[in-house]
């Protein structure tokens, strides 16, 4: 089993330090891990184009930047963590639009899966980012995993967020928790418990 986390800083700083800690609590769980930071490069918007629907590849149909990658790497993994510092009490920009266009596109490759948020902050704005992210699990019919406490994380630096011993603490049992749920999802597949085959109606943009 692989869990992807996504990074949405443009640095490997406090976010990646507690997408880290995530990582290695499920690493002790033989859940295989990948990290993806999506860096200073440029990330597209979303322009509500509806190729990506057209052409029936589950891919967006802009290919210049890292939102196909991470679909495709989706279609392979079993459980999502989305990491993202605070930016004037929301998400940065860049994973918004990742996520946006990931999930628009390769909505299919998320179905089902657990997935997890976390937000980093020196101080406030942790809950309504966190709020944000997990939004993109609860219109894809994804579990959430939660924690010991909201999956927050304060710190300025990356020596800072080691010193929070409660949100690392919160980190490490994240992970324990996605592990224990993606075993559980493993063992019902494996007993015929299969996800259900709901009807939903197609998301369509607004001009």
């Amino acid at each position: 089993m692989k869990v992807l986390l996504i990074n949405g800083s443009s640095k490997e700083g406090c976010t990646y330090t507690a997408l880290s800690k995530v990582a290695e609590s499920l690493n002790e769980e033989n859940i295989e891990t990948e990290i993806i930071s999506l860096g200073a490069g440029s990330v597209r918007d979303c322009i509500g184009c509806g190729m990506c629907a057209k052409e029936g590849k589950k891919r967006c149909t802009f290919n210049d930047d890292i939102v196909n990658t991470i679909i495709e790497k989706a279609e392979t993994s079993d459980g999502f963590v989305f990491g993202t510092p605070v930016y004037y009490a929301h998400p940065t920009g860049r994973i918004l639009s990742v996520l946006d266009r990931a999930f628009y596109a390769g909505k299919k490759v998320f179905e089902f899966k657990p997935g997890a948020s976390i937000a980093s902050a020196r101080r406030a704005g942790t809950t309504a980012s966190f709020d944000v992210l997990n939004k993109y699990f609860t219109i894809s019919q994804m579990p959430i995993v939660s924690s010991t406490y909201w999956n927050n994380i304060h710190g300025n630096t990356r020596e800072e967020v080691n010193k929070d011993l409660e949100g690392m603490q919160t980190m490490y049992n994240l992970g324990k928790n996605m592990a224990w749920m993606l075993k559980c999802i493993e063992a019902g597949k494996n007993n015929n418990i299969l996800p259900p085959q709901n009807k939903v109606v197609k998301m369509k943009f607004r001009d």
